[in-house]
């Protein structure tokens, strides 16, 4: 196949790329700066109507769009909301139209979204069939799935990954409590009760490449591990894999101090399963916590 990526240098991104093409797939790197390989091709995705030469994409078979700002890489500042917001939405937006005006269009679009679709759910487990939540993070994702309109007005089979926190040493949440956890300085959030839907960064893409070919699938899919944890369980796995004690506590007071109303999320969780991946026939290398946390710590790059 011929495949065109957004977000190709990001965490799942960097895996993905070399993944599809030691599968024998030819990829497409979508960038936001000049154009300095063969396999490179410039986008802006806050232009609508002009942000992808839609030449370059001629001959496209399908498109995975993975760009979007860090969520917890900063401080939210309105500033850094807007941001967060337009650069799932924009990009998803401009891919979306592009392809959209293709002949012939891709077959598939598989298009960046998160859990946090789902809200803050509590204890109660929620499916791709589960309504929408509250929350900003909620509000982007729900604007970021319907920015994928035009390509399904377009009859392309499209997927919205409903992606969990992917687990890697070397990116997002893991990387950023790995420091605190090697000191014997780890342990819950707040009270510990919140639902963290993990899976491990190899799942992620096994499971993307796995919907690149299943024809029936298109929509919401959880791209989540069959047995979410809880944020106390998760830091006991996480201190047993480092040899270290998990037992204190950052109280939900100090972390709104620090973290301003992204603190509302961390305290918040979903208890997401993969429903449709499983009934489509996939299966998890790392169904469990400890299994994704000791795949992340093995990690070569």
């Amino acid at each position: 196949m011929r495949i065109a990526v957004t977000g190709s240098s990001g965490l799942i991104g960097s895996t993905l790329v070399p993944a599809l093409r030691a599968d024998g797939h030819e990829v497409i790197r979508l960038v936001r700066r000049a154009p300095q390989a063969a396999d490179e091709v410039r986008w802006d995705p806050r232009k609508p109507d002009g942000g992808v030469d839609v030449a370059e994409l001629a001959g496209v078979d399908a498109v995975i769009t993975l760009a979007g700002a860090g969520v917890g890489d900063r401080r939210w500042t309105d500033a850094y909301k807007q941001e967060i917001r337009d650069s799932r939405v924009l990009g998803t937006a401009t891919i979306s139209a592009a392809i959209a005006r293709l002949d012939p269009p891709p077959r598939v679009l598989l298009a960046g979204s998160a859990v946090g679709w789902y809200g803050d759910t509590g204890s109660t487990p929620v499916d791709e069939n589960s309504p929408p939540g509250s929350g900003f993070l909620a509000e982007v994702c729900r604007e970021w799935e319907a920015a994928t309109r035009p390509a399904e007005e377009a009859g392309i089979r499209t997927v919205h990954l409903r992606t969990g926190i992917v687990l890697s040493r070397h990116g997002g949440f893991l990387k950023r409590q790995l420091p605190i956890f090697r000191l014997g300085l780890g342990g819950r959030l707040g009270h510990g009760r919140q639902y963290v839907s993990f899976i491990s960064r190899a799942d992620e893409v096994r499971a993307i490449r796995f919907l690149l070919t299943a024809d029936d699938v298109r929509g919401p899919v959880n791209l989540t591990a069959p047995e979410p944890v809880t944020y106390a369980e998760f830091a006991r796995a996480l201190g047993e894999a480092l040899h270290r004690p998990a037992l204190l506590r950052v109280p939900a007071r100090a972390l709104r101090l620090a973290l301003g109303e992204f603190a509302e999320e961390a305290l918040g969780g979903q208890r997401a399963l993969p429903r449709r991946l499983l009934d489509a026939g996939f299966v998890f290398a790392h169904p469990r916590v400890t299994d994704a946390i000791q795949a992340a710590l093995a990690e070569d790059r």
